[in-house]
């Protein structure tokens, strides 16, 4: 099948970008691989410029379309809930074109206020997937004939851009087992997929999703894209859904995709802080909570069957969570703790070493629940 983008296209990307995005640190934990039951390995696109992986998309796309603009200064029309906005912002500075981000009213106002620090203009529209197009559009045509519209997520430049992450991960860890990657629009994991895919065919990948925006799980389950029915999650650089040109990668390629709660979300994420000190967005604790899972403990060899004793991690976690794979919808409170130890093992034995992607470090300190409650 035909896709969006190829692995020559993620290997050109990478050349295309070397000069301006960060090649980010891997680190580990002891104890974070003890609570997961195997070794992680974590890419940390935090500290990528802007604070998250959506420099590299970016960059690759503002960088593409100024050089074939001959000369004329463009105006790069997105919109989105922040790190991407940001990018797009810094990127287009970088590449000397004008920028004009569309951004939801529910936005973080530390994403808000880094876009208009990077000299792009802001215009706010209601959070809906619908008004942020529509918006998109009304911007395109006051700034034609110069404006170029860089969505988010579903455009091939972006895609091959996120997908250079996959060849410094695997270049920096060169015997990874497999990848859990938060999964929104999918621009980052159908870029990952491509480019893990083709250096190495038996790499497993999962896509770590919240339940509160679940769109990937349900379109894997019924084989089609199936539109969130909510997207009130803490994770606001998810609460967007596939992409018509993301879609194909990843129902193609991912091995499945672990949901989890909003407790989980933000236990994970506090853990994070506070065992290894690097500030993570709930986007980001997602694939960290993900690994948490019983999917991943109740897999493990070095685990005993009797798993229960594992449901809670440093006193926080207690739900059992959920996971859809090969379009088998499981919720592990359905399951018998010896059913679900058979299942996570059968698919997990032969994955020691897991690579999980950070996605960004850009936190609204004050609207987190364990913070805010404080203030």
């Amino acid at each position: 099948m035909s896709y969006a983008i190829k692995f020559e296209d993620v290997v050109a990307a990478s050349q295309r970008i070397k000069d301006a995005a960060h090649v980010t640190p891997v680190v580990e934990s002891l104890t974070l691989s003890e609570i997961a039951g195997r070794q992680l390995f974590f890419k940390c696109e935090c500290f990528q410029k802007v604070g998250a992986f959506k420099f590299r998309g970016a960059y690759n796309s503002a960088k593409l379309i100024t050089e074939q603009a001959n000369g004329q200064k463009r105006v790069l029309v997105t919109h989105s809930s922040g790190n991407h906005a940001q990018a797009l912002a810094l990127a287009s500075k970088l590449c000397g074109a004008d920028a004009c981000i569309v951004m939801p009213d529910n936005a973080p106002s530390v994403k808000r206020n880094g876009v208009v620090g990077y000299g792009a203009k802001v215009v706010q529209c209601p959070s809906t997937q619908k008004d942020r197009e529509e918006t998109a559009n009304r911007v395109m045509k006051e700034n034609a004939p110069y404006s170029v519209l860089v969505p988010p997520y579903d455009y091939a430049p972006v895609m091959a851009g996120q997908g250079t992450i996959a060849l410094e991960l695997l270049n920096q860890v060169k015997d990874l087992d497999g990848l859990i990657v938060p999964v929104g629009g999918g621009g980052m994991l159908s870029g990952i997929c491509i480019a893990a895919k083709a250096i190495n065919p038996r790499i497993r990948i999962w896509a770590a999703e919240p339940s509160m925006a679940n769109d990937c799980a349900e379109s894997i389950q019924k084989n089609t894209i199936v539109p969130a029915k909510t997207t009130f999650t803490v994770a606001d650089g998810l609460r967007t859904c596939l992409g018509e040109l993301t879609w194909p990668i990843i129902r193609d390629h991912i091995d499945g995709v672990i949901l989890v709660s909003e407790d989980e979300i933000l236990s994970a994420m506090r853990l994070f802080w506070e065992r290894m000190k690097i500030l993570i967005e709930p986007s980001s604790a997602v694939a960290v909570a993900a690994s948490f899972s019983p999917c991943f403990r109740a897999g493990s060899p070095e685990l005993p069957a009797n798993f229960r004793k594992f449901d809670m991690y440093d006193g926080r976690i207690k739900n059992y969570g959920h996971v859809v794979v090969n379009h088998l919808s499981l919720s592990f409170k359905d399951i018998k703790p010896a059913d679900l130890q058979h299942f996570a093992y059968r698919q997990w034995k032969s994955v020691k070493k897991i690579g999980i992607v950070l996605s960004g470090g850009n936190v609204e300190l004050d609207q987190i629940p364990f913070i805010k409650n404080k203030l």
